[in-house]
């Protein structure tokens, strides 16, 4: 059995035999985690069918495909046409899954909010907009697996998360706005917001606080 892994989700990497995990970037494929049963392959952003067969796997091969919060970034016209023609007929599946940001409680969530949609605003990009709908809106043209009626997005699950306020604070810089503006010389956590932070966080006397990742999956079969 064989299973193309995006993002190295080594959980799934340990039910599958054959693993083919990608990345563009060489630093994500070095820090992955080394499993005897993936192969990982560095792979340029956009693939003939020539090249997908050569780096990747052949035609028909694959039985699942996983894509962890990134489909908002890709051309999925592309993309899927690859993603039909490696899947195995008609019972292949695709996966793709994003999560929201992080939910600690009311305190800091009633923090979070406006820094979110006011100081970050400007420096989100328009794709993350796929990401706020929870995936409902990205094209996904793929049909129903056995069992459901229709390809999602399915939330029923919930990654948590023991976060200090460091790794709150560390979360919000690895995220794309924070990357954005720092680039253009924007410190959006600003010492009067990280203030702001700090006294709903310690509000509960509790430094330590389990985050909630909301998880949104699409599912479907490549179907013939």
């Amino acid at each position: 059995m064989k299973y193309q892994l995006k993002f190295y989700d080594t959980y799934l990497a340990q039910i599958y035999q054959h693993v083919i995990a990608t990345d563009t970037s060489p630093k994500q494929l070095k820090f992955a985690i080394k499993l005897p049963n993936i192969r990982y392959q560095l792979t340029p952003p956009t693939m003939s069918i020539t090249e997908l067969e050569q780096n990747v796997a052949t035609q028909s091969s694959v039985d699942l495909v996983t894509i962890a919060s990134a489909p908002h970034w890709f051309d999925l016209r592309q993309f899927y046409k690859q993603v039909k023609w490696v899947l195995k007929k008609p019972s292949g599946v695709i996966a793709a899954w994003t999560y929201t940001m992080p939910e600690i409680n009311e305190s800091v969530g009633a923090v979070f909010k406006p820094f979110d949609t006011i100081d970050c605003k400007s420096f989100w990009a328009p794709q993350r907009k796929l990401v706020d709908n929870k995936y409902m809106s990205i094209d996904f043209p793929f049909e129903p697996v056995d069992g459901y009626e229709n390809t999602g997005p399915f939330d029923q699950f919930v990654v948590e998360k023991l976060m200090d306020l460091d790794d709150y604070f560390k979360f919000i810089r690895s995220c794309s706005a924070y990357q954005k503006a720092n680039d253009k010389g924007v410190e959006l956590l600003t010492e009067n917001v990280m203030e702001k932070f700090k006294a709903a966080w310690n509000e509960d006397g509790q430094s330590q606080k389990i985050a909630r990742f909301r998880v949104y999956l699409r599912i479907g079969k490549v179907g013939n």
